[in-house]
């Protein structure tokens, strides 16, 4: 039995290394090719999320902008409702309105932060985060609606505004700074006890500088009339208060961009060359580029208006 147990050959010592080394390497190899896999599928899903997520709000604002001119049409009824929209139109500065009372139905001021609704006292506009951004544009939208069980006003109007506002990003760099896409709901109140009317943010279906999205890095709007002229001359879009003012109802297209920027470092290294935005404007952004680790999505989108003209 001893004899039998002699002539068993074991293994040695350096074949058991040997062994051990090649399992270490396979399993390295392994883990090696996971954690590439594991890292290109978080980019991927990462990448996807920003995407979607600006999709969202694009989508929230192109509803939005084809509401623009809206009017609600009750018709003939016994109930003594008027069969139309029967409230005050104000438009440019006539009988002594400003501005912010405007109900035209798309306003767009260029390169221009922040917005106070208009029963809020007017603040300072805010300081861009770098001298070199021209974030952002700004756009309110007017349209009407109905609302048979209100008493006092059957007949709505309201103004949707989307605005920019700085955000610190909290890490002591400037740099690292962004923006947020906020927007504020208004009313238009005009009855038996305010028939000079008013917009007002405090009723029940309002809100006032709602934040959507933050990590915004520029939102732009272009205007177009039905020939697909753009609207832009002497150096400004139409407006209540200036000469192209009656193109405020040529308006039937509205190209927008809007780019967001990853919440965190998305690239392991920085570019070796800088990376340049691709806005509306060739000249928006004057050839400054990006070299940082950040992810930046771009949406442009073209919304048709329905209810601007005849």
């Amino acid at each position: 039995m001893n004899r039998k147990l002699n002539k068993i050959s074991g293994v040695t010592l350096i074949e058991l290394l040997v062994g051990v080394a090649v399992t270490a390497l396979m399993m390295g190899a392994m883990f090696a090719s996971y954690t590439a896999v594991n890292s290109s599928y978080k980019q991927v899903t990462d990448k996807a999320r920003i995407s979607s997520s600006s999709r969202d709000i694009v989508g929230m604002m192109m509803k939005d902008i084809r509401l623009a001119g809206f009017k609600y049409y009750y018709g003939k009824n016994d109930e003594d409702i008027p069969f139309a929209d029967n409230l005050t139109h104000v438009t440019g500065l006539e009988d002594g309105r400003g501005i912010i009372d405007s109900h035209d139905p798309i306003i767009v001021f260029r390169n221009t932060l922040g917005y106070s609704a208009a029963d809020v006292s007017p603040s300072s506009p805010p300081s861009k985060n770098r001298t070199t951004d021209t974030c952002c544009d700004r756009i309110h939208i007017v349209y009407g609606d109905f609302d048979k069980n209100d008493p006092k006003q059957k007949y709505k109007r309201y103004r949707l505004s989307y605005f920019a506002l700085p955000i610190d990003n909290e890490d002591g760099d400037n740099d690292n700074d962004f923006y947020g896409v906020y927007k504020t709901k208004e009313s238009w109140i005009e009855n038996s006890e305010t028939p000079f009317g008013n917009w007002t943010s405090s009723c029940t279906e309002c809100y006032r500088d709602q934040l959507v999205r933050s990590h915004l890095i520029d939102m732009e709007f272009l205007l177009f009339d039905e020939n697909g002229h753009d609207l832009w001359k002497d150096g400004d879009y139409p407006l209540p208060d200036n000469d192209n003012r009656a193109g405020l109802y040529k308006i039937r297209q509205v190209d927008m961009s809007l780019m967001f920027r990853s919440n965190k470092e998305f690239f392991k290294t920085k570019p070796k060359k800088k990376k340049y935005l691709k806005t509306l404007n060739k000249d928006r952004y004057g050839g400054v580029g990006f070299d940082d680790k950040y992810l930046r999505d771009n949406v442009v989108v073209s919304v048709n208006t329905r209810n601007i003209g005849g």
